[in-house]
């Protein structure tokens, strides 16, 4: 704390990055492995399933209110 004070700077930290070489076998292997298929929904899918999920929320919603309106 005392040092920058002082007319000390810092020094940067060193940094050794090793070596790469761009091989396209196996930057082809690397795409393979890490590719994962996904399933894409339509628009109206996605539409769908949000609005049954509001529902399924609202029908638990109002189950909770009514079971504390009875007891």
């Amino acid at each position: 704390m005392i040092r920058p004070m002082m007319g000390r700077r810092t020094k940067p930290k060193k940094f050794d990055m090793p070596l790469r070489y761009y091989d396209p076998e196996e930057e082809e292997k690397r795409k393979r492995r890490i590719h994962i298929k996904t399933r894409s929904l339509s628009r109206r899918q996605r539409e769908k399933s949000q609005n049954v999920r509001i529902l399924v929320y609202a029908v638990g919603l109002a189950a909770v209110i009514f079971l504390m309106y009875i007891l």
